[in-house]
C-alpha cells in the first residue's frame, strides 16, 4: 500500500486492487503540488462539508468516473453535481470491492456557507472513516476534537491512525497526544496543521512526542509517495 499526503487532511491510497483519495483539497492548498488532472483514484471519501475537505472531489470524480462515499447529507449534495455516490452514515459500514470502509464519529462541524447570502448549509454530521485496503486498516479522524469514545477504536486494531494536530479548528497536540494512545494504533501520522497561520503546528515534535510513550510515529512529506 503507497500514501502520499498532500497536506491538511488530504491523504491518498494506491492498493492492489483500488485507489482512494481522503478529503481531495488540492486547488487552493499551498502545501498540494499535484495538479487535479493528475490524480487517478477509483474511490473519493469526503469526511464533512467544509469547502476545505470537499475540496475539488467533483472534478476528480468526474475525471475518473470515481464514487463519492460520505455521510449521507453530504452524498446527497454531492450526487446533485452529476458524480455518483455511496451514502453511509455513522457507525455503518459497507465492503467494497476492494474492503470494508466503516464511518466513525468526530466532533465537528458540516456545511457551505454562501458569505454572500449569509447563508449555512447544513450537510449532516462530520465523521472520520476506516478504510479496509491490502489487509491494511487505515483510521482517518477527519476534523475532530477529542473524545472519549475514541478509546473503543483500540478494538479495530488500527495499522494506521491520521490524527489532526492543528488545533483551534481540530484537536490540537496535546488533546492528539491522548487520542494517540487511546487509539492505539501501529503508527500514528499527524494530518491538519500548517495550512493556515491559525493552525501552525510543528509535527516533528507531536511524533517525538508520541514516541516518548512508545508509540510509533512518522511525518510525511508533502505530495511524496511513501510505502507503507
Amino acid at each position: 500500500m503507497k500514501i502520499r499526503y498532500h497536506g491538511h487532511s488530504a491523504v491518498e491510497l494506491i492498493g492492489d486492487n483500488a485507489s482512494i483519495i481522503i478529503d481531495p483539497f488540492i486547488t487552493g492548498n499551498a502545501h498540494a503540488e499535484v495538479a487535479v488532472e493528475e490524480v487517478n483514484v477509483d474511490y473519493i471519501y469526503i469526511t464533512h462539508g467544509h469547502e476545505d475537505h470537499i475540496g475539488d472531489a467533483v472534478q476528480i470524480a468526474k475525471n475518473n468516473d470515481a464514487t463519492i462515499i460520505a455521510p449521507y447529507e453530504l452524498a446527497t449534495y454531492m450526487s446533485w453535481k452529476g458524480v455518483k455516490v455511496h451514502p453511509l452514515h455513522i457507525g455503518g459500514s459497507f465492503a467494497f470491492d476492494f474492503g470494508k470502509v466503516k464511518v466513525t464519529p468526530a466532533f465537528h462541524g458540516s456545511s457551505i456557507i454562501n458569505e454572500e447570502n449569509q447563508e449555512i448549509m447544513y450537510l449532516g454530521m462530520p465523521s472520520g472513516v476506516i478504510l479496509e485496503l491490502d489487509g491494511n486498516k487505515i483510521y482517518h479522524a477527519g476534523d475532530t476534537g477529542l473524545f472519549s469514545d475514541m478509546k473503543l477504536l483500540e478494538r479495530e486494531q488500527l495499522d494506521v491512525a491520521f490524527l489532526p494536530i492543528g488545533d483551534n479548528f481540530t484537536m490540537g497536540p496535546e488533546d492528539a497526544l491522548l487520542a494517540a494512545e487511546w487509539v492505539k494504533a501501529k503508527k500514528v501520522i499527524p494530518i491538519h496543521y500548517n495550512t493556515f497561520p491559525v493552525i501552525k503546528q510543528d509535527p516533528y515534535q507531536y511524533v517525538e512526542r508520541i514516541k516518548e510513550k512508545g508509540i510509533d510515529g512518522e511525518v510525511l512529506p508533502f505530495n511524496d509517495w511513501v510505502t507503507l
